[in-house]
């Protein structure tokens, strides 16, 4: 038990980017060596189509890849978001080198295709909630109207749930939820409830260019079977939000970072409306502000996972440029930046957001030490540059202690 206990609490330091005890035992390494810790690149090029906006959950011994966004190629007159939106299930037996399709987009008996959705597990089975689509379409401008937008969103936000036990079997666990239809939405498992909170409804004007207008949601719902939806409040206190992370750690949930809104002006002289923020809540009705200001700047599209007992936070948007960090945190108050920039990146170009990540125990001891992401966006949405719609990735990335 003493041996088991310095090996954790040495290798949650590592990870915390401190330096282990000389008497620490740490996997891996003699008395007194400190391990390597750092990324690994597990796939350069997956058999699924490059893509954001994806889900990947852990299920037994395998790795489920579901939903997302592919953008299409440029075409004329241009049309701002336009993509190619997935319903395909994949599932991986070796930790994401190789992948085999269990359901195609098209195939029926499943969820419609989907991005910035919701995705979970419980009980042995994983569950998919929310998402969007992506349609618009020409905008009926009367002549000489200045400032008419030429598209008009018309995508379909969704509200249903689903279960598989297998990602090819899939049954709807709700039609229609009584939450709003809405993307980027936080979703998280805690004593065996499954609650839903955050999110928005409608593109944002600032891509598609036209209305209807974005409304970002702050209400808390929770539900043991993803059938029967219970509300616990309408508002929140913390400020309405989508593409925040969300954590489960000490008997709390954890909020942190998000948006409500795509871009400012005048660039580059005024504050994007990005969160970095964190609160907590044992019950999704009572919140508390753990910090105002975390560490990390304000983001939105980053993903948080638990490793080592510490909330690890890294990529997501920036404005101008994306952020080249990493941090962790034990409380979610104090932070930590690590020493190895995600994905082993030197630029910002090389920083995804809204790419797919989770924990994973790899050893004895059934804790959480390695961290796996899966494909995400380097966009800059600079629509003059041609180039653009490639940066989406379909690789596979692994950070943990380095293996021999």
């Amino acid at each position: 038990m003493a041996q088991r206990s310095v090996l954790v609490v040495g290798l949650a330091a590592l990870l915390a980017g401190a330096a282990l005890p000389q008497s620490a035992v740490a996997i891996g390494g003699h008395h007194g060596q400190k391990p390597a810790v750092g990324w690994t690149e597990v796939q350069p090029s997956a058999p699924w189509a490059p893509r954001a906006g994806l889900k990947v959950v852990s299920l037994g011994d395998r790795f489920y890849l579901m939903g997302g966004r592919t953008p299409n190629p440029p075409s004329f007159p241009p049309v701002p978001g336009d993509s190619v939106i997935w319903g395909d299930v994949w599932t991986s037996q070796d930790r994401g080198s190789t992948w085999k399709q269990l359901l195609a987009s098209d195939q029926p008996g499943h969820w419609a295709p989907r991005a910035y959705f919701g995705a979970v597990t419980k009980g042995g089975a994983m569950y998919v909630l929310g998402g969007q689509d992506f349609e618009v379409v020409p905008n009926a401008c009367p002549p000489f109207v200045p400032d008419c937008p030429p598209f008009v969103s018309k995508s379909t936000f969704f509200n249903d749930v689903w279960r598989s036990r297998d990602g090819v079997h899939w049954e709807q666990m709700a039609d229609h939820a009584p939450w709003a239809g809405r993307a980027g939405l936080s979703t998280v498992v805690l004593r065996n409830e499954i609650y839903v909170f955050g999110g928005s409804q409608n593109d944002d004007s600032a891509v598609i260019g036209g209305p209807p207008q974005r409304i970002y949601f702050n209400d808390v719902w929770k539900s043991r079977d993803g059938r029967t939806w219970e509300k616990l409040t309408d508002h929140a206190p913390w400020s309405p939000r989508a593409g925040a992370a969300t954590v489960t750690k000490g008997g709390y949930i954890y909020l942190l970072g998000g948006e409500n809104g795509f871009v400012c002006e005048p660039l580059p002289f005024c504050t994007p409306p990005y969160f970095n923020d964190v609160w907590r809540t044992r019950d999704g009705v009572a919140w508390e502000l753990v910090t105002p200001a975390a560490g990390w700047s304000p983001r939105p599209g980053h993903a948080c996972v638990i490793a080592a007992f510490h909330i690890v936070c890294f990529g997501g948007f920036g404005l101008l440029q994306n952020p080249v960090d990493m941090w962790a945190s034990v409380d979610g108050a104090h932070w930590l930046q690590l020493r190895s920039p995600p994905w082993n990146a030197t630029t910002p170009g090389e920083i995804k957001y809204d790419f797919a990540a989770l924990s994973v125990a790899e050893g004895i001891f059934g804790v959480p030490t390695a961290i796996y992401t899966f494909g995400g966006d380097r966009e800059t949405f600079d629509f003059m540059d041609p180039t653009n719609y490639l940066r989406v990735d379909n690789d596979v990335w692994r950070y943990g202690l380095i293996r021999p």
